[in-house]
């Protein structure tokens, strides 16, 4: 199970492995009270793309684009990997620092471990989900020739 909470809302019972996905430590917070069990600063948005966009909700859809093509690098993809399975067996929250609950990163990251762990729950890509649903039918050459 995967949520997501602002870093600066009190630590719950609820939260399960709690995650920071900035790459800037929270405000005014000491390393007890942000509480947090692992910091993966390296999956937040660039220096650049993180100033570009300043939190400004009408550039959203475009942060979330470049955002996500940032994500493309292994280095990316392993520690979202990395993040779903443990989701997938435990409470997981991600964690962020920004004001809007809408429209950060955290958001962004959430989206695309969530896409991660249903593509895994499944395990079957598109062909395979046909081939289950509508059964694996061989033709033989006499059904062609007629």
């Amino acid at each position: 199970m995967l949520s997501i909470k602002r870093i600066y809302e009190k630590k719950s019972p609820d939260d399960g492995i709690r995650i920071y996905v900035d790459r800037l430590w929270p405000r005014g917070l000491t390393k007890t009270q942000a509480a947090m069990d692992e910091w993966l600063k390296d999956i937040s948005p660039s220096v650049d793309l993180r100033k570009w966009f300043g939190h400004q909700p009408e550039k959203f859809p475009e942060f979330k684009q470049r955002y996500m093509s940032e994500m493309l690098n292994p280095g990316f993809s392993e520690k979202l990997k990395y993040i779903a399975d443990l989701a997938q067996k435990q409470k997981v929250t991600l964690l962020y620092s920004a004001k809007n609950e809408q429209y950060n990163n955290a958001v962004v990251v959430a989206g695309l471990i969530n896409s991660i762990m249903k593509k895994t729950k499944t395990g079957k890509n598109k062909s395979e989900k046909i081939r289950d649903r509508f059964g694996s039918h061989k033709l033989s050459d006499k059904t062609i020739g007629q």
